[in-house]
């Protein structure tokens, strides 16, 4: 940005801001400095008298509804309030508006946590409302259709001479031939630069690994969980494992250091929690099985991240080379014009992320394709309730893992009770790629119902998973109901009629 009087100008040319004289003031106030490039403005970065790396991870929160016409000399002066600001990023149009949207790095992880306490949802003007919530910084990539065949060394090797800043692949091994891996892998990245600018090259879809033409996309951020709460953790997450491989072995073979220790095992396909009475023996479990061999299989263990499940949308935002990305946090759902000859490609539910997603019903059918699962098949319930009214609860049934769950409530409305049941399922499931910011009205974990079974868990004092005011806790007899006609396994007649 130059200072001489004329007009502000980016580095890319585009007029910056009709409030030239405000944002003048606001620079000579501060010392810091301001330049335009690839559609944002950034101010500071470092500030003034700033020694050092910038600031570690965590420090950056996103900011969102800003009005358009609302610049950094109105903006800073509210975010500087939580304390001081290493570079605040204003997304721009060409035509010198904001594109509703900013990042605000601080100085410290505190400052960062503040802001998000006293600004989210903050009257920035009258009626016009923020949003601000953590920013993170996603140096991973998804990278698919890679063939099973090849080891990590080699993908690892392959990765290196396309792109670069590559620190680390990870990849899973097949759940039924553990030498093979799944089809796919991560890319870790030395910055989230890197890994955006690797994605440039790599997502038109036409660029091929090995012969294969491979699906590029970024991976879901693992969310950061406080050291707080970790430090509270009991229950070790456990993959690798073999798909013959029962809970009965895995209680056997993580109690052996001591008896008793364990408090439950659940394992699904080929990976397992495993509940310690105590943080003391998990941690000692963790550094004795991790690396373990267990039925054949090296097994890799590690503390679960707590699962704050919540039906959260995705905010839409711009990373430091121009590339649109997504950050968790509240979002208006829109609906737009589709105009004659705009192109149409046939999509998958894999293809999409779990933000996009609004019911827990479709989250459900998206997590168990993730996992090569059967489809869930819902079961529906009726019980009389007060006032005559005829109660529904859907029984979630998963058949490839030989499990089945229904939600503690009962609700009047159809779609309500099968919303409900998704709901618990994924609960259940230990759902840990669906973290949101906040648990919302969940209720805790259900334990699951028998497979097979007709009997429903006990009623639990919770507030349920919904706030829906037609729900109920039922204490009485179900009955399934006749008009739902879907598909029923053969094995399963017997068990529901």
């Amino acid at each position: 940005m130059d200072g001489d009087g004329g007009s502000l100008m980016g580095e890319d040319g585009r007029t910056e801001s009709p409030n030239e004289a405000a944002l003048l003031a606001l620079m000579e106030s501060t010392g810091y400095s301001m330049v335009q490039e690839n559609g944002q403005r950034k101010f500071g970065g470092p500030p003034p008298g700033w020694d050092g790396p910038p600031p570690p991870r965590g420090c950056e929160v996103f900011v969102g509804k800003i009005p358009r016409d609302m610049y950094e000399d109105e903006l800073v002066p509210v975010f500087e309030r939580a304390g001081r600001i290493y570079e605040f990023r204003l997304m721009m149009e060409f035509s010198g508006e904001n594109r509703g949207y900013a990042f605000v790095m601080y100085t410290t992880r505190e400052a960062a946590q503040r802001s998000i306490h006293l600004l989210d949802n903050h009257e920035i003007r009258p009626g016009k409302f923020i949003g601000v919530c953590v920013s993170l910084d996603n140096c991973r990539l998804f990278i698919g259709s890679i063939p099973k065949d090849k080891t990590k060394e080699e993908i690892l090797v392959e990765m290196r001479k396309v792109t670069e800043g590559v620190v680390d692949v990870i990849v899973y091994p097949s759940a039924t031939d553990k030498t093979k891996n799944r089809g796919f892998a991560f890319v870790e990245y030395d910055s989230h630069k890197a890994a955006a600018m690797a994605r440039r090259k790599l997502i038109p879809g036409t660029f091929q690994l090995w012969g294969h033409t491979i699906q590029v996309d970024w991976a879901e951020p693992e969310k950061d969980v406080d050291e707080e709460t970790m430090l509270r953790v009991r229950v070790l997450y456990v993959r690798n494992l073999m798909m013959t491989t029962t809970e009965d072995t895995l209680r056997q073979e993580f109690s052996r250091f001591k008896p008793g220790t364990v408090e439950r095992v659940k394992k699904l396909t080929d990976y397992a929690f495993v509940h310690y009475h105590s943080r003391e023996d998990a941690v000692t479990a963790l550094h004795l099985m991790n690396g373990a061999l267990i039925d054949g299989a090296t097994i890799e263990v590690t503390l679960a991240k707590p699962v704050r499940w919540s039906v959260c949308r995705n905010r839409l935002c711009v990373n430091d080379v121009g590339d649109l990305c997504i950050g968790t946090g509240d979002v208006e759902r829109c609906v737009y014009p589709i105009f004659a000859g705009s192109s149409l490609s046939p999509a998958s539910l894999l293809s999409l992320k779990p933000g996009q997603f609004s019911s827990a019903v479709t989250l459900l059918e998206y997590y168990c394709l993730k996992n090569s699962w059967a489809l869930p098949e819902y079961y529906l319930y009726s019980t009389p309730g007060q006032e005559g009214k005829l109660m529904l609860i859907y029984k979630v049934v998963i058949s490839s893992t030989r499990s089945s769950f229904m939600p503690d409530k009962v609700c009047t409305v159809l779609e309500d009770a099968k919303e409900l049941a998704a709901q618990n399922a994924l609960w259940n499931l230990d759902c840990s790629f669906l973290n949101g910011s906040s648990p919302g009205s969940l209720s805790p974990p259900l334990p699951p119902v028998p497979y097979g079974s007709l009997s429903p868990p006990p009623v639990s004092n919770s507030p349920g998973l919904l706030s829906y005011g037609c729900t109920r806790a039922f204490p009485y007899p179900l009955s399934p109901t006749t008009p739902q006609r879907l598909y029923i396994p053969p094995n399963q007649i017997p068990a529901f009629f």
